[in-house]
C-alpha cells in the first residue's frame, strides 16, 4: 500500500520547513506577524491612535510603524513588552 493510499501524502509542513532550513526564520516571521496584528487590533478596540501610542511609548510615529510592521524583525523584546503594557496586556515569551 502506498503512502498516498494510507493518507500520508508527504511530510508535515513543519518537517518541510526543517528540510528547507527555513523553520526558524518562518517561525520568527509568523510570531512577529501575530504580535503586530494583536497590537493593532487592540489599539483599534481601545481607540488608541498611532500618535497616542507613540507618545505613550515615548517614541516616534515612524518607530511605532516599524514595530507594527510584521516584516520588520528589528524589534526588541523590551519594546514589545512596553507596547503590550501600553494596551493593557502582557508579553509572554517561553522556550520549549
Amino acid at each position: 500500500m502506498s503512502d498516498i493510499e494510507k493518507g500520508k501524502i508527504g511530510s508535515s509542513f513543519e518537517e518541510f520547513l526543517h528540510e528547507q532550513d527555513t523553520y526558524a526564520e518562518t517561525t520568527e516571521l509568523a510570531v512577529k506577524r501575530v504580535i503586530a496584528y494583536q497590537l493593532e487590533q487592540s489599539m483599534k478596540e481601545k481607540s488608541i491612535t498611532k500618535v497616542a501610542m507613540a507618545k505613550t511609548l515615548k517614541t516616534s510615529r515612524s518607530q511605532l510603524d516599524r514595530l507594527l510592521d510584521p516584516k520588520n524583525d528589528g524589534t526588541t523584546i523590551g519594546t514589545l513588552a512596553r507596547a503590550a503594557e501600553a494596551i493593557g496586556m502582557t508579553l509572554s515569551v517561553e522556550l520549549r
